[in-house]
């Protein structure tokens, strides 16, 4: 939340949220902003605990039943009449309050973007969006002109992971900034250009201080996909 209301200040475009700390909040955010495709998360979380999207019902195209929701865990998505009677009647909540947001959901491509940056200067960038099992590496010019100011704005220093999403209208929103090399950080090796080999060769003063526009003419877009292996480890004994 607060997270929202910096990059506002900054007129960075970023995904919309309303706090809500009790059931009374909810419901009346809920009777104003019910008309549109709505989700839920945590004030603070990590791995997407807490998320849900709310099927309210409006968005005609996209409706799942009750049993649907459990079947297909994965998508992430439930009633907004079980999740208010869920949140009112928990004793969890009751004994711990948590806020939470409630938020539009953002129907468009999501990105991660790996972006190597000094002092709020971005030095060096990839981006990243997937389709299915297949990860597009790039450097695409719409995303960026949304993480550029980001960076800045932040002051954000070192090897970082920024995820966007895309609304109705094609618009790219920042979702947030996790202050740390990402988990497919080694994704961007396949496109040319190594973040991490061209982040610590300069800060240990083997290179000189890398360029966006240089850097960038280093990226040829590919498409990979991860696979997962399997080894043997054989048992060893103490002696």
């Amino acid at each position: 939340f607060s997270f929202m209301k910096h990059c506002h200040a900054h007129d960075i475009p970023v995904a919309e949220a309303w706090r809500f700390d009790n059931i009374e909040d909810l419901e009346n955010l809920l009777d104003k902003h019910g008309h549109q495709p709505l989700c839920v998360k945590p004030v603070t979380g990590i791995f997407a605990q807490g998320f849900w999207r709310l099927d309210t019902g409006k968005a005609t195209q996209d409706q799942y039943d009750d049993f649907e929701h459990l079947y297909f865990t994965t998508a992430k998505k439930i009633h907004y009449k079980q999740f208010i009677n869920a949140y009112k009647n928990s004793q969890m909540v009751h004994d711990r309050p948590i806020p939470m947001l409630l938020m539009p959901y953002l129907s468009g491509q999501e990105y991660s973007i790996d972006v190597l940056c000094e002092y709020g200067e971005v030095l060096a960038a990839v981006t990243r969006h997937k389709t299915g099992k297949i990860q597009h590496i790039g450097y695409e010019q719409p995303v960026m002109d949304v993480v550029i100011p980001l960076i800045k704005a932040f002051g954000c220093d070192g090897i970082v992971s920024v995820q966007t999403k895309a609304d109705d209208e094609g618009q790219h929103r920042v979702l947030e900034i996790n202050s740390r090399p990402s988990g497919g950080i080694g994704y961007t090796a396949h496109s040319g250009l190594d973040l991490t080999q061209v982040g610590f060769a300069y800060w240990l003063g083997f290179t000189d201080k890398p360029t966006l526009k240089d850097s960038t003419h280093k990226i040829s877009p590919c498409q990979i996909r991860a696979i997962t292996t399997s080894v043997r480890v054989e048992e060893t004994i103490a002696g």
